[in-house]
C-alpha cells in the first residue's frame, strides 16, 4: 500500500503537542500535515474542544493494518486510555485511518470491523473532511465523493460553523 489519510484530534492536556507528537511518531511517511482546527466535541458534548488535523502518508511497503498499527502506537504514546462508557468521549490525541489507496492507486475498501475502510463516518465529520482539503483540495473519499461537495450537505453545516483555524498552532510534517 502507498497512501493513506489519517485524522487526529486531542482534546486532553497539552492537545496541540500530542499532535506534533503523533506526526512525529508517524515519521517520514508524512508527506503533508493540514491546518490545525479547533473544533466542539462531536458525539458526547460533556467535554472539552478538540483541535484537529489530518495528514496524507506515504509508503509503498505499509499495508492497510501498518496504519492502524502506526495510528494506535501513536495514540499508546500520548497515554490514550478507552473508556467504553464513553465511545466518543475526551482523549488525549486519537488517530483514524481515513482511508488508505494501494500501489495502483485504488482505495482500499475493507469491511473489517478492526480496520473499515473507507472510515464509516468520515463523511458526516467536518473536522475531518475541512482539514482534509487544505492538504488535498480536489480529493475524493472513496465511495462518497468530492471532499467540497460533502462539505455542502446542509447536515455538516452545523459542524463546519463550529471549526476555528487555528494557524497560530502549526504542525510539521518530516518530509
Amino acid at each position: 500500500m502507498t497512501r493513506a489519510v489519517l485524522s487526529l484530534g486531542s482534546n486532553l492536556g497539552d492537545r496541540h503537542r500530542h499532535l506534533q507528537q503523533a506526526v512525529r511518531l508517524l515519521g517520514d511517511s508524512v508527506a503533508v500535515a493540514s491546518g490545525v482546527y479547533e473544533t466542539p466535541p462531536w458525539g458526547d458534548a460533556d467535554q472539552p474542544a478538540y483541535l484537529n488535523a489530518v495528514v496524507l502518508a506515504v509508503d509503498p511497503k505499509a499495508a492497510p493494518h501498518d496504519w492502524l498499527d502506526r495510528a494506535r502506537a501513536a495514540e499508546a504514546a500520548a497515554g490514550r486510555v478507552r473508556d467504553p462508557q464513553r465511545r466518543f468521549g475526551p482523549r488525549t490525541l486519537d488517530v483514524d485511518v481515513i482511508a488508505v489507496w494501494d500501489t495502483d492507486d485504488r482505495p482500499v475498501i475493507s469491511d473489517d470491523p478492526e480496520l473499515t475502510l473507507p472510515h464509516p463516518r468520515a463523511h458526516l465529520r467536518a473536522f475531518v473532511l475541512r482539514p482534509w482539503i487544505d492538504i488535498q483540495p480536489y480529493a475524493q473519499l472513496p465511495g462518497h465523493g468530492r471532499l467540497t461537495d460533502l462539505l455542502n450537505d446542509p447536515a455538516l453545516a452545523d459542524d463546519l460553523a463550529g471549526l476555528t483555524p487555528r494557524p497560530d498552532l502549526p504542525l510539521e510534517s518530516n518530509a
